[in-house]
């Protein structure tokens, strides 16, 4: 039997090739799975990850005393790939994991159905969930929504999307309003839409929406502080602690509590308040602060912006030490010249390349970029920094960077 990453990282698997035929066929020969629970489904730009596990949090903090599973499927992944499949926030076993891989493979196989690297995850997430009679689960998309392998599911408590910005423009629009009509896709007939009304492609958003005859759910804002390394959030004028770091949180919360409250099930304060305390999302805006280490999956622009604001917010005279690397198929200048608008002339910016296979390289890069970065390769040089360095560390970018620097 072949390991997990042996057959996701082939050749023939790891590629985007959107659009939803061989997703269906595969499924009907399982018997569709995602039929079997209840989803919520979350698209958007960025805020995804968070917005899901703030919500997968509380269901599990709501059922904690009773017979009830909760479903988590996101991507990517930091360390492992089984990371992505969750039940009640348990990793499926990496045992369970290469079986079920090698499994529906082999069938995709058998009949002809060539499964990409992020199908065959999302038939094996949808096939295991049903197996282990998850009762609701929470789907986060891979790439856009409309063709995305996870838009497969109609048996929705409520659709969510989060911010919408440019990315991916090669494969989902090279304009807002493009964009937003493919994260729209997951939008079904009769459903709920959890949307803040400052969204970018916000418009887009409701007139599709009127056109499934879906409800439109607009958010109240909310405010966040951050004091001494913890997050404050204040609900119905009472202040409760909130363990995810940076404002721009306070949007993702504000979806994920709109969307637990029309789910027509009983939750009272008291469990929402103490299901906040406890959310973890590795490597979103997490602060060390005896290391004085900043950690963050910023990969597009619009990340890296929301980091920077978090910095100038919060570390306003701090000496620097940055660290970053991404994929080449991401906005990297754009990233490095928002970056650079907080370096000061005595701060220190490493340029990483990783081990993944589509690492930006640092002879790819423009001369008027390289002039300012230190580029390293040695994941010990970089350990090396982070533990001896006593300026502030910022150590951002591809999250496939973070999994290799912090494995």
């Amino acid at each position: 039997m072949k390991t997990a990453e042996e057959i996701l990282t082939s050749v023939n698997k790891f590629h985007i090739n959107l659009g939803l035929k061989r997703m269906k066929l595969i499924l009907a020969i399982l018997d569709n799975p995602q039929r079997k629970y209840k989803v919520i489904h979350v698209a958007g730009t960025n805020g995804k990850g968070s917005t899901s596990k703030i919500i997968n949090d509380i269901l599990i903090e709501r059922f904690k005393d009773e017979d009830k599973k909760i479903g988590l499927y996101t991507s990517p992944h930091l360390f492992s790939y089984n990371e992505r499949i969750k039940i009640n926030n348990e990793n499926i076993s990496r045992y369970v994991f290469d079986r079920l891989i090698n499994d529906i493979n082999n069938l995709a196989l058998e009949n002809n159905i060539d499964l990409t690297e992020f199908e065959l995850l999302t038939a094996v997430a949808f096939y295991y969930f049903y197996i282990k009679k998850v009762d609701y689960v929470i789907l986060e998309t891979g790439l856009g929504g409309t063709y995305d392998a996870t838009n497969v599911v109609d048996k929705i408590l409520a659709d969510i999307i989060t911010t919408i910005d440019f990315d991916h423009t090669e494969r989902l629009g090279d304009s807002i309003n493009k964009i937003a009509l493919q994260k729209a896709g997951i939008i079904k007939e009769n459903s709920k839409v959890v949307i803040s009304k400052d969204n970018l492609g916000f418009e887009v958003i409701e007139k599709v929406a009127k056109t499934k005859n879906a409800k439109i759910i607009n958010p109240p804002s909310l405010k966040l502080e951050f004091e001494n390394g913890v997050n404050w959030v204040y609900l119905d004028n009472k202040k409760i602690q909130f363990s995810l770091l940076g404002s721009h949180q306070a949007k993702n919360l504000a979806l994920a509590l709109a969307a637990i409250k029309n789910l027509d099930i009983s939750i009272d304060e008291k469990t929402i308040e103490n299901a906040l305390k406890k959310v973890v999302w590795k490597f979103r805006l997490e602060y060390n602060f005896q290391k004085n280490l900043l950690i963050d999956c910023a990969h597009n622009p619009s990340g890296i912006k929301t980091l920077v604001e978090f910095v100038k917010e919060n570390f306003k005279n701090s000496d620097k030490t940055f660290v970053f690397g991404c994929l080449k198929n991401k906005d990297y200048k754009t990233m490095l010249n928002i970056l650079f608008e907080i370096k000061k002339a005595s701060d220190k910016f490493y340029f990483v390349e990783f081990e993944h296979q589509n690492s930006l390289k640092f002879e790819d890069l423009e001369d008027d970029l390289k002039k300012d970065l230190i580029k390293v390769f040695d994941k010990k040089e970089i350990k090396d920094i982070i533990n001896a360095d006593k300026n502030l560390k910022i150590v951002c970018g591809s999250i496939y960077m973070l999994g290799e620097i912090f494995k």
